[in-house]
């Protein structure tokens, strides 16, 4: 079934309203809602509203407490160490980033490790923070158990994302945002949102057998992408981001899908201010350059145009800004179920 789409606005002010309502502080209820509908703005489904419920989900069950207190257990000039005690992962996570651009302006470079925190929506949220302010910024975060160690058919390793963001000149910002499974887990709950096969070579079943099947995926075990180095890649984020900020990691950490158990994720933010190895004015200029050098090489067969990374978000973000999100038919249900479940349904911009 066709659906009009969404107005964004009021979408944010739904969401809004529905961690309001669970106990949320307003400011804080809506960050968390602007991640979701940033998420859709950009495209990336798979972490937008989606997971509206899950997190209603982990504030109604206690695991993930409404009203945020972070505690520095470490705060040693470019270096600190926030405790987030169960707190909501956006909350902590804006602080996070808040704190190691202030000091980065100071020291020239800053490192916040976050611990016993919650999952906190894309990565690029926050790491765009850093070049908005004229640092390059990088984010480390863990998560429940979603692929096994190389060589083992034991999931116990999470897809672990990353981010590195950088302002670049007239451009959009530079920014990678990234699992080290062969796709973010969100992408395999959207496909069977959308009621659609998943590429081949994405998951194997609980059996180790290959599967093109959402469920049989999110049962099984999630693949990690380039092989060993994939996995490489995820043990490294999980040793920064849980074993060094004093959080759970491996087996200890629990995805937000797991709506009843504590999280015990962590995160790692480092800033680098710009200005303190060049001029900003020179570094955007120099952006600008790297960034036209990729655009200009010849097209390979069957591409129409050469992206840097994320420029197409970018263009998305404008695109669906102007034009509404759609959605497909299982994420509006879900979207009706919460509407109704909380007295909202007037707030609901759905035809």
């Amino acid at each position: 079934m066709a659906h009009a789409p969404v107005d964004p606005a009021a979408l944010l002010n739904f969401a809004t309203a529905v961690y309001a309502g669970q106990g949320v502080p307003e400011p804080d209820a809506r960050l968390i809602a602007d991640t979701l509908v940033q998420a859709d703005l950009w495209g990336h489904q798979s972490h937008g509203v989606l997971r509206l419920g899950w997190y209603l989900d982990r504030l109604r069950n206690k695991v993930m407490n409404a009203v945020t207190q972070p505690e520095f257990v470490v705060d040693a000039g470019g270096l600190a160490v926030i405790d987030g005690h169960d707190g909501v992962g956006h909350v902590l996570t804006r602080l996070a980033a808040e704190e190691a651009i202030k000091r980065a302006k100071v020291h020239g470079i800053a490192a916040v490790g976050v611990r016993m925190s919650n999952h906190f929506g894309t990565c690029m949220y926050y790491t765009l923070m850093g070049a908005r302010a004229g640092c390059v910024m990088m984010l480390t975060s863990n998560g429940g158990p979603a692929m096994a160690p190389w060589g083992g058919r034991k999931k116990i390793v999470g897809t672990n994302p990353w981010s590195i963001a950088a302002p670049a000149g007239r451009h959009a910002p530079f920014v990678v945002d990234m699992a080290n499974t062969g796709v973010a887990r969100g992408k395999i709950y959207l496909a069977r949102n959308k009621r659609e096969p998943i590429p081949e070579g994405w998951a194997i079943a609980a059996d180790g057998a290959p599967t093109t099947d959402p469920q049989a995926a999110i049962d099984g075990i999630i693949l990690p992408m380039a092989g060993h180095k994939g996995y490489a890649i995820a043990a490294m984020v999980d040793m920064m981001s849980g074993v060094l900020t004093g959080s759970g990691f491996l087996s200890a950490v629990h995805s937000p899908y797991k709506t009843a158990e504590k999280s015990n994720c962590g995160h790692f933010m480092m800033a680098v201010n710009i200005e303190a190895m060049q001029p900003l004015a020179e570094f955007n200029a120099r952006m600008e350059e790297f960034i036209a050098e990729i655009k200009s090489v010849p097209l390979a067969q069957g591409y129409e145009e050469v992206f840097y990374p994320g420029e197409m978000e970018a263009r998305n973000d404008a695109r669906n800004r102007r034009q509404g999100i759609e959605f497909p038919d299982d994420t509006i249900t879900d979207l009706k179920r919460i509407a109704g479940e909380t007295g909202l349904q007037a707030l609901l911009p759905l035809d």
